[in-house]
């Protein structure tokens, strides 16, 4: 063997290491390239009979039931010819390649059983606790079925935008919260599935395409796909997909593609020789670094890199994500580095190598003091932070979250900006002493606008207390951390300023103690300015909700109901938990309507970002749900 085989085996285990357990250091691209050239080098290297192991020592262990094995994979229309040729199906099933981490549902008798991780292919780490939260797991399927169900679990890119945005992808989000021990976040994520194998009877689904039928029928959500009758049709499919990926909500890399016919045999090999994924071609770009600017984002800096224009994905980039000052540090990123760029569907593309640093290449400097308020910063290497909670720029954040949340309309940030920097509001009490002639005074703000912004604020009268504490933005805890810890018997301000935190994690199911501990400092910190809030007299907090299992989601309706007014259908959404909405952002969970095919404003655009359209009689079913649980 020789040492280059040697190092090639060397690097393909460790970086497959490093990816399952969400610490990559190579681009995809770069992976398949050390894979390829083994592949040429030593085809029957063992590396090939392998898989990379996901497991933690956090949880226990569990058999997988149907084999977690890798496919092969091809880059280009060239190599899935090849493959083609070989394998010589005569229909195709071609599935979105989703882009997660991957999960197999035990079913026993038709009764959800374990979620299991990937783990080495074999033995995964067992965290049903979490999975049983996830969107898409019915707890009750056809009662004749034993067997494992493989699905990825996804976190949406409107998700990880709302509330991961110091996560590098979707796919590093997902594969982090899927393993919290405190299983908080685990609501926000889906499982979708794409295969399924019966423990006793190989004879039980009739074909590929009969199979993802059958799991859309139990309830569970099934990966997109497309019957293609050629080769040729395969590779238009690719290719329209590839031209809608940046339009879609979930994170996709190409196409699993493989035959109508089931073959249980292949399915049991470590890596499958019928069935193969069809990879998008990356778009990637050579370009330089020219300066570094530090976003604010309330109290956090984000480093952004300006860099030479090139096009990338169909646009013009001139700028990249550095993440955080740990990735400066061990990439040696400077300015005047040469970089190599990609867009995964990320909204800023990502540097993802160094290709060189000239020498007069200047270090880049990590901002020492708050801009704002002059604290020093605090640099966690993650993350670069001003750890004043009275520095301005939190404040201003925090009153823009508190609209946000509350969801205000036509009191927009540009409102606030301006009443903020015109010393009318500095904290959120403020808000509740406004009069029209404090807005109409500011410039390009009339009466209308004054009147409007001003009803809208003081039609929210009652919140409940989850949502309250939410709306002053103490860091990492949002309404449905807040709401765990309400249900568990914490549903006063008091009871939550004078928890212990070990105490209110026991009590509490879904928050760890850092998270109690978080919470509680949190109230304290901030507990006169939330009584100065209800002191106002213009807000309070509202009795318990009827539920509390649409905590965290949000509706909007358009047309009309049958069966009552939309006032009333948006009272029963806040009764439940939920957030009623006047308009489709792309943060938006559910909109309702009675006309699917209509071409509403409010229709297009939930279809442009991927948000979730039921009917009438969905919604109705879902609140009876939320009722029973």
């Amino acid at each position: 063997m020789s040492d280059r085989v040697k190092e090639l085996e060397r690097l393909i285990r460790y970086h497959q290491d490093r990816y399952y357990n969400d610490q990559p250091e190579i681009s995809d691209a770069e992976f398949d390239a050390l894979w390829d050239e083994l592949r040429q080098r030593a085809p029957g290297s063992p590396v090939f009979d392998s898989v990379g192991a996901d497991s933690s020592d956090r949880f226990a262990k569990r058999a997988h039931l149907m084999p977690m094995n890798s496919q092969d994979k091809a880059a280009d229309a060239e190599a899935f010819l090849k493959w083609a040729a070989r394998v010589e199906h005569p229909l195709y099933v071609a599935q979105y390649k989703m882009d997660g981490a991957s999960i197999e549902l035990q079913y026993q008798d038709g009764s959800f059983c374990y979620g299991v991780t990937r783990g080495d292919g074999r033995i995964g780490d067992d965290i049903t606790v979490n999975v049983t939260r996830m969107q898409g797991v019915p707890p009750q399927i056809a009662a004749d079925f034993s067997g494992g169900i493989r699905g990825e679990v996804m976190m949406s890119r409107s998700v990880h935008r709302r509330h991961y945005r110091d996560k590098a992808n979707c796919r590093n989000a997902a594969n982090g919260v899927m393993k919290r021990k405190d299983g908080v976040g685990a609501e926000l994520l889906q499982v979708i599935c794409y295969d399924a194998v019966h423990q006793h009877d190989d004879l039980y689904f009739e074909d590929e395409l009969g199979k993802l039928q059958w799991l859309a029928e139990q309830g569970l959500h099934v990966v997109e796909y497309r019957r293609c009758a050629s080769v040729n049709d395969v590779i238009a499919f690719r290719e329209e997909v590839a031209q809608q990926r940046d339009t879609l909500d979930f994170d996709i890399d190409g196409l699993v593609v493989k035959g109508v016919e089931i073959d249980p045999d292949d399915m049991r090999r470590t890596r499958p020789q019928k069935q193969i994924a069809f990879k998008f071609a990356l778009e990637e770009q050579t370009t330089v670094v020219r300066e570094v600017f530090w976003s604010e984002s309330g109290h956090l800096y984000t480093p952004i890199a300006l860099t030479d224009p090139v096009r990338l994905a169909g646009t013009t980039v001139k700028r990249a994500n550095l993440a955080n000052p740990r990735l400066i540090r061990e990439m040696d990123l400077r300015i005047g580095s040469t970089v190599r760029i990609t867009k995964r569907g990320e909204i800023i593309p990502k540097i993802e190598a160094l290709l060189e640093n000239p020498p007069d290449a200047q270090q880049i400097v990590v901002p020492a003091t708050c801009a704002t308020c002059g604290s020093a910063l605090v640099d966690e290497g993650t993350r670069l932070y001003c750890p004043n909670m009275q520095c301005p720029k939190r404040e201003i954040h925090r009153l823009k979250k508190w609209i946000e949340v509350l969801d205000i309309k036509d009191f927009g940030p540009v409102l606030i900006q301006k009443l903020f920097e015109a010393g009318r509001v500095q904290r959120i009490a403020d808000l509740y002493t406004l009069r029209e002639q404090d807005i109409v005074e500011l410039e390009r703000m009339g009466q209308g606008i004054a009147r409007r912004a001003l009803r809208n604020l003081f039609a929210v009268e009652t919140v409940p207390l989850a949502r309250f504490v939410a709306g002053f933005n103490i860091e990492g805890i949002g309404e449905l951390i807040v709401d765990k810890a309400v249900s568990s018997g914490y549903d006063t301000l008091e009871a939550l300023r004078d928890a212990d935190p070990a105490q209110l994690a026991a009590d509490s199911d879904g928050i760890g103690e850092p998270t109690a501990a978080t919470l509680i400092e949190g109230v304290r910190l901030l507990f006169d300015q939330m009584q100065q809030v209800l002191q106002t007299g213009k807000i309070s907090i509202g009795r318990s909700l009827e539920s509390r299992a649409l905590v965290g989601q949000s509706f909007c309706f358009t047309g009309a109901l049958k069966s009552m007014k939309r006032s009333e259908a948006e009272e029963l959404v806040r009764k439940h938990g939920a957030t009623a909405r006047g308009s489709v952002t792309e943060n938006l969970s559910w909109l309702v309507t009675n006309d699917p095919d209509a071409n509403s404003s409010k229709l297009q655009k939930a279809r442009t970002l991927g948000v979730n359209i039921i009917s009438e009689e969905q919604f109705l079913q879902m609140l009876q749900q939320s009722a029973q649980s």
